[in-house]
């Protein structure tokens, strides 16, 4: 196998490209004032999906690169307390967080002298291409409850 063939194909996937929406478009032009709507049936708020997404990516990150790095109690340590952010400012900062940890995994993922295949000396197993792909799973998935969201709220994609 062509190993830089499979970095390629993971950036990529990370990068939000093929056939999922990107995170950049599925946050452009969220209105501010509904962030923190809810609507029936659905579980989360825009601000819990966001805060969530840049969470969890940035965890994930941060343990395939460090390996004194622990992380948060599940389920409570991985989703925000309130159904909206205490500003507009906290709402822009975790985009732009998850923009820069997003650019940071595939900085991990190009670099050649990162080994995709050997389980890290921490964890259970656990290699860069598990934690890539973990992302992009992770990611497409709460994108697709974020642009689901966007419909029922009336906002398109």
């Amino acid at each position: 196998m062509d190993e830089s063939k499979l970095r390629e194909q993971l950036v990529y996937s990370l990068s939000g490209k093929g056939a999922h929406v990107s995170f950049d478009k599925a946050v452009k032009g969220f209105p501010k004032e509904m962030i923190g709507k809810s609507v029936p049936l659905l579980a989360h708020t825009a601000w819990h999906l966001v805060f969530h997404l840049r969470f969890t990516q940035w965890d994930i990150l941060e343990f395939s690169r460090d390996p004194k790095h622990e992380s948060p109690e599940w389920p409570k340590g991985y989703w925000p307390p309130h159904d909206a952010p205490e500003s507009p400012r906290e709402w822009d900062e975790n985009i732009s967080k998850f923009r820069s940890d997003l650019d940071e995994m595939i900085a991990l993922v190009r670099d050649q002298k990162n080994d995709l295949i050997t389980p890290f000396p921490h964890g259970q197993g656990q290699n860069l291409l598990r934690e890539a792909i973990l992302v992009i799973d992770h990611n497409a998935y709460h994108l697709g409850q974020l642009v689901d969201l966007r419909r029922l709220l009336g906002l398109g994609v």
